[in-house]
Parts: C-alpha cells; sequence; structure tokens
C-alpha cells in the first residue's frame, strides 16, 4: 500500500472503498479579498494587488449508495485579482478531463493523474506546464491531496512523510526532465535511511517549530512610521528575520533601509525584494548602494526566466557578501533546475501555488538538495502560508534534517479565513494538526466570491456610484 502500516491510524474513509466513489462533479470559486484597499503586498510591480484564490472542490459520490456521503477535496491556487477569472475557466477545462474516474483510479497512480491534466494533447498547448495551465493543474491536484490525506485522517505533510518510499518515488514525485541531475535509486537510498530518523525529526519540530522571516513589516506603499511600528511589532513577537520591497526609486530604498536596520539592530536578518523590476546591470549597481544595509538576500533581481542572467548577478553580488535568491515566479521544476545547474542562485523559493502540487514540489525539493542550495518558500497572498506549513515540515523530515539557513516566509494577512488557521508562535511554525492539506471556510468563500459575494456587491456599488457622481 502507499502507507506504512506502523504510520496507520483511524481513517475517515477506509482505502479499500475508494474504488466506489467517483469523481462526477465539482464546484469552481472566483475569490477575491480586497487587500489592496490597505496597500498590503504592495511591491515595485504589483502596486495593488488583491489577494485571490481560483479555489475547487472536486465531488467525488458513492457509484451505487446515494445515501452515502460524498468526498470531497478542496484545492485552490493564488493570483492577485484581475485575470482570476481566467483560472477558473481552466479549471473546469480540465476537470473535464478527470470526470468519471474512481478515487481508486487516482490514488494507485497519482503521477499519471497528474499528467492527465499537465499533458493533455490539446490543452498543453496553453502551457506546456507553465502559466495558468499550471495554476489549474496544481488547484486540482490540491485537491486531490487534500482528499487523500484527509481520508487518513493525517494532515498532508505527514501523510507524505509516512507513505512508502518506493511508491512515492514512482508512483508520486514528477521526476520528468530532472532525472539528468537526479538519480531514482540515490532518491530512495536517502529517503529510505530518513526513515531511521523520521520521528526524532518529528519530534523536534513539535518542539523547536521552524524558524520565519517576516515581510509584513516591509510592503512599498507602507509609510515610515508604519514600517517603524510594525518592525517593533515583530520583533516583539519573536521574528528575528525582516525583509523589505526595493525597486522604486533607490533613494527610498537607502531610506527604508536605514529605518528597517535601525528598528531591527545589528542581530537581526534584513533581506530584500524587488519582484523582478531591474535588468541584470541595474540589479548589481542598485544593490551596492544598499549594501550598507547588509542585505542577506536580494530576491527576484531580474525576470524570472533569466538563468544568465541570475548568474551574472549573483556572481558579482557574491563578492560583497549578498547572496541571490528566486522562485516565487519560477514555472516549473526545469526551470529550478537550469539556475541550481548555473549556480544563478544561493537560495530557491518555491511557490506553493504556482508548482503543480506534491508531485512537482517535491522533484524542487529534492534538486535543491542535490545541489545544496536551501529552498526558502515562497509565502503571503492568501493560502501559501498555510500551504507552505506542510512543505516545510515534510521537507525537514524527510530531505534535509536541518534548520541550517532555513526559514519561511511569513506575511499573514487572512489567516482568519481557512478552518486550520495558520499563525505562528514566537516567529516559527509548528507542524499542522489537521487532517488533509488546507481549506477556506465555506462562509468566507460566499462573503468574498466576486462579484457578487455580499462584499463585492457592496463595493462595486459604491464605485458606481462614486463614477457616476464624477460625471455630474
Amino acid at each position: 500500500g502507499a502507507v506504512s502500516m506502523s504510520s496507520v491510524v483511524k481513517r475517515n474513509v477506509d482505502p479499500d472503498t475508494f474504488d466506489q466513489y467517483i469523481l462526477d462533479d465539482c464546484e469552481i470559486f472566483d475569490v477575491r479579498y480586497p487587500t489592496s484597499d490597505g496597500m498590503h503586498g504592495s511591491d515595485a510591480v504589483h502596486v495593488d494587488p488583491d489577494y485571490s484564490a481560483a479555489y475547487i472542490l472536486l465531488k467525488f459520490h458513492h457509484r451505487s449508495d446515494t445515501m452515502v456521503v460524498p468526498l470531497v477535496g478542496h484545492g485552490m491556487t493564488f493570483t492577485l485579482g484581475r485575470g482570476n477569472e481566467v483560472v477558473c475557466a481552466c479549471l473546469q477545462s480540465l476537470f473535464a478531463l478527470v470526470k468519471g474516474l474512481s478515487f481508486g483510479d487516482i490514488t494507485r497512480d497519482p503521477l499519471t493523474f497528474s499528467r492527465r491534466i499537465t499533458n493533455d494533447a490539446q490543452m498543453r498547448w496553453l502551457g506546456p506546464e507553465k502559466g495558468v495551465l499550471h495554476l489549474a493543474c496544481a488547484a486540482i491536484n490540491n485537491a486531490v491531496w487534500d482528499l487523500w490525506s484527509w481520508c487518513h485522517n493525517q494532515p498532508l505533510w505527514k501523510f507524505v512523510v509516512d507513505m512508502d518510499v518506493d511508491f512515492l518515488v514512482d508512483k508520486c514525485i514528477d521526476l520528468k526532465y530532472v532525472t539528468d541531475v537526479l538519480n531514482v535509486a540515490d532518491i530512495k537510498l536517502k529517503l529510505k535511511q530518513n526513515q531511521l530518523r523520521k520521528q526524532q525529526r518529528i519530534d523536534f519540530l513539535h518542539y523547536n517549530g521552524y524558524p520565519l522571516y517576516v515581510t509584513a513589516a516591509g510592503w512599498l506603499g507602507y509609510s515610515d512610521e508604519t514600517i517603524r511600528s510594525l518592525c517593533r511589532k515583530y520583533l516583539a513577537q519573536g521574528f528575528r528575520a525582516f525583509k523589505m520591497k526595493t525597486g522604486r526609486s533607490v533613494d527610498d530604498d537607502m531610506r527604508r533601509a536605514k529605518i528597517m536596520r535601525e528598528a531591527i539592530g545589528d542581530d537581526c536578518v534584513l533581506m530584500m525584494d524587488s519582484n523582478a523590476v531591474w535588468d541584470v546591470a541595474t540589479a548589481i549597481s542598485w544593490m551596492k548602494q544598499l549594501s550598507f544595509a547588509r542585505p542577506y538576500f536580494i530576491e527576484e533581481p531580474t525576470c524570472p526566466d533569466d538563468v544568465l542572467g541570475h548568474a551574472e548577478i549573483a556572481k558579482e553580488l557574491n563578492k560583497i557578501g549578498i547572496k541571490v535568491a528566486t522562485g516565487e515566479t519560477c514555472q516549473n521544476k526545469v526551470m529550478f533546475k537550469q539556475l541550481l545547474q548555473s549556480k544563478a542562485v544561493n537560495v530557491a523559493q518555491p511557490d506553493t501555488a504556482r508548482l503543480n502540487s506534491v508531485p512537482e514540489i517535491l522533484a524542487v525539493l529534492l534538486l535543491c538538495d542535490a545541489f545544496e542550495t536551501p529552498a526558502i518558500f515562497h509565502a503571503g497572498g492568501v493560502g501559501l502560508n498555510e500551504m507552505v506549513r506542510h512543505y516545510i515540515m515534510l521537507d525537514y523530515v524527510m530531505i534535509t534534517g536541518t534548520l541550517k539557513d532555513r526559514m519561511c516566509e511569513y506575511a499573514q494577512h487572512l489567516a482568519q479565513h481557512f478552518e486550520e488557521e495558520c499563525e505562528h508562535e514566537n516567529g516559527k511554525y509548528y507542524p499542522p494538526k489537521s487532517a488533509g492539506f488546507i481549506r477556506m471556510k465555506m462562509s468566507s468563500i460566499k462573503e468574498y466570491q466576486f462579484p457578487n459575494g455580499p462584499v463585492w456587491r457592496n463595493k462595486l456599488q459604491k464605485l458606481c456610484k462614486q463614477d457616476k457622481q464624477s460625471k455630474l
């Protein structure tokens, strides 16, 4: 079976019945939170983000007994507002490719299921494995893994950690295009050896937690006093690593870097993020001017697809002690492979909504391990914090076993909208406890559904009224 016997707990659904449940329906929601009202998430490129989710419920009904409660998997991906409806439309198109499968079909070979949607002969022309199509594939796979781990009554991270290694590598992790740098036999050997330390590592996380850095103090749209106030707040909460947004004006960045460094002191880590606003030469010269603040890394200094550009920036900035990080808009595992091969990044930052769920994220984590490069997940938005909590736990337990140079991004504004609220304790995340992956509250989905949920209906009515008044 997929799960080792030593980890069996009281299940919500007997896996022997999975073949009786047929995927025959879905619900898709365009959910948007008006975070631009408070300038949350603002940076040099994304000036007015409304954190949004293309959210899908996959519904499996019992094939013969209509009285049996259907199985429902929750999945989502993340966008910044406009265009979320495009991802929702793509979800509808992809659902047609998998409708009629049994849950047994899917869980016996989740990799084949994943490739059914990523590599459809016609749909793949919209990617392949990138852009809107990849975001939608991630949401569907997230729903599958949510339901699968929920049926086993385990949080996703623990469900994956307890899986039989051969099944996990052969049937779950998508290593296509990366076996030139990853050896399957070596992966299996390492994961099996790490299983001997599994409980010790789990106990460590429950006791010590996983360290975080905070971005929520350094959004580009915040006033100087707001930045000072938030730095004091997060210092008091236990954070010792902070990130600021850069790239609008070098003089402005120098002033804000001085404010943040003074606010957090010399003992805390300060990082910077330009969200791909610069070209190569500008990134190098700009960061040299900001080197007085001793930034640990510069994130996304240039176009996320420019592997050689990142390599040139890394070569120059590493000389003055500044690392280069990227990954939040890195479109797939092949791009990560090339960034790592080219020594273009010192830190990899996979995004849990952009990469294709468990099959691809595990492949990227194995790539990072092979190239001895820390994976420091991108988070923030809506749902990303909740998702990364699972992946940092399984990365530590299954793969790395170290916290050296490791931390995870924290930029939480919307925790209250999820069934298991994802909040830090003293600047650390602790292992999720609820069965499944992440599930948004249905009340929040209905309230913030675009454009007809009450929040948006009221907001759009006010905008329409203001527009009419301005024309009088």
